[in-house]
């Protein structure tokens, strides 16, 4: 079998219809209802540290990357993460988080969250957000919120409601 290569590339406006049906695929209808998509209604993605990979033309993953507040501070949500069934276990998600994380870190962010699998996300550099110290818009497991610091201490003094950015 020819050996494909996965191309990763920033978020382009033309990607998101494509991001769209993968998400459908990947996740369904019920999606709309969880906490984390709520927290990006109306709030465009940051296409300079959000990243598509395609194999040849065709999307196989993405990663979106949108400005939230936690407790007033300043802060990015992560998510989703979406790869193509058929490409998943392949490493691409890593490489998307991976990519994301370092755009962020270059571009002055020092904070992100995401609602997720902790054993997943833990080897990209997440932990649990301590319990209690940040409030979700919601229904959430409390055990899925999980913060990445960019710079050192950036969670030290972050407590409150999780909210948009607009």
């Amino acid at each position: 079998m020819t050996e494909l290569t996965l191309d990763l590339a920033p978020l382009s406006p033309s990607d998101l219809p494509q991001i769209e049906k993968l998400d459908e695929r990947a996740f369904g209808p019920g999606r709309f209802t969880r906490t984390a998509y709520r927290l990006r209604e109306g709030v465009p993605p940051l296409a300079n540290i959000s990243f598509v990979a395609r194999v040849g033309t065709f999307l196989v993953g993405a990663n979106i990357m949108t400005e939230i507040r936690c407790g007033g501070a300043r802060a990015l949500l992560l998510g989703p993460l979406t790869v193509e069934p058929a490409f998943r276990s392949r490493g691409i998600g890593e490489e998307l988080v991976a990519r994301s994380l370092s755009a962020a870190r270059a571009a002055g962010h020092t904070l992100v969250l995401l609602v997720g699998d902790e054993p997943y996300y833990q080897r990209m550099g997440f932990r649990r957000a301590p319990a209690g110290r940040l409030t979700m818009p919601g229904p959430v497991d409390p055990a899925r919120i999980l913060i990445c610091e960019l710079t050192d201490g950036a969670f030290a003094d972050v407590r409150g409601a999780v909210t948009r950015a607009i």
